[in-house]
């Protein structure tokens, strides 16, 4: 996930036109943000899904689609939730039906993080408001970053990260909210970026110790930084509560133009117990933005 892309991609669904397009979808509603895209919207009627993996999708990913057009396509092939949303969102989840499986909104950056202590007061006084709402809201998860190294060894970055979080998890853990860390690649997208290793990120849940701690496995970002993903996932999965996809190299879709195997990647997720979800966050470069996400869907549900 790119961050400065993300949040421009974020503000152009939430801004942007809600009128539902797709008539292939929705007879009788036209004109969307999907048909001035070139998204045909054309679907599968056979969209009955396994079950063993519970499916959402990024939202940023889509520019020239609104939101709600989004919620309605993602209902329609058996999706369940959509990432990265705040308060702000949330009612238009509701509306649909859907889950926010990871919600955001607390971070102050990709780059400014709790490996930091300068930022400590004001990512604390962000998550103290934050936690509550998320919990309110009826969710789970919320999003967090380590921040970048700036120098900083190791060692210092699991110290520091150990005492600002410590200060918010008795909140997460009176209110039932999971604080995720995102594991993000620092060789390509975030340079700099300090967990950018899953035994990083799992050595920060050992040090915290507490069940409301776990990591975002972004599974692009770590075949970059470090590749064996699946031996990767059965050796950490105990400290991974959400999962991210994604096609290696370049983030686009994740089917045969690259180079990681997700439907294998998938079994072994299953193979874990793994019961929460997984969430598309690749950027289509197929004009039928939403056909490649149908693809990934059926690509992933093993």
């Amino acid at each position: 996930m790119q961050k400065q892309d993300r949040r421009t991609a974020l503000k152009n669904i939430v801004t942007g036109t809600a009128a539902i397009g797709a008539a292939t979808i929705l007879p009788g509603l036209a004109g969307s943000a999907t048909a001035k895209a070139g998204n045909k919207m054309k679907t599968n009627e056979n969209t009955a899904l396994k079950g063993n993996i519970h499916h959402s999708v990024c939202a940023w990913c889509y520019s020239g689609i609104s939101l709600d057009e989004l919620c309605q396509f993602s209902k329609k092939i058996g999706i369940t939730g959509i990432d990265l949303m705040g308060p702000k969102e949330w009612p238009t989840l509701k509306k649909y039906g859907l889950d926010s499986p990871m919600c955001n909104g607390a971070e102050i950056n990709l780059t400014d993080g709790f490996n930091d202590t300068k930022f400590h007061d004001q990512l604390i006084k962000n998550y103290t408001e934050m936690i509550p709402k998320v919990a309110a809201a009826g969710y789970k998860n919320l999003i967090c970053f380590s921040g970048s190294k700036r120098g900083m060894d190791d060692e210092t970055g699991w110290q520091n990260c150990v005492d600002g979080l410590s200060k918010i998890l008795p909140l997460a853990e009176k209110h039932g909210v999971v604080l995720v860390m995102e594991l993000l690649n620092s060789k390509v997208n975030h340079k700099d970026y300090q967990c950018d290793r899953t035994s990083w990120g799992a050595e920060l849940c050992k040090r915290l110790g507490s069940e409301n701690f776990k990591l975002l496995y972004d599974i692009y970002h770590m075949q970059i930084d470090e590749g064996d993903v699946i031996h990767t996932i059965n050796t950490h999965h105990q400290f991974i509560a959400h999962y991210h996809t994604g096609g290696v190299p370049g983030r686009n879709e994740i089917d045969d133009t690259q180079e990681l195997y997700y439907p294998a990647i998938m079994r072994a997720i299953v193979a874990t117990g793994y019961k929460g979800y997984v969430a598309q966050e690749f950027v289509p470069k197929n004009p039928d933005k939403l056909a490649s996400l149908q693809k990934a869907i059926q690509i992933c549900d093993v």
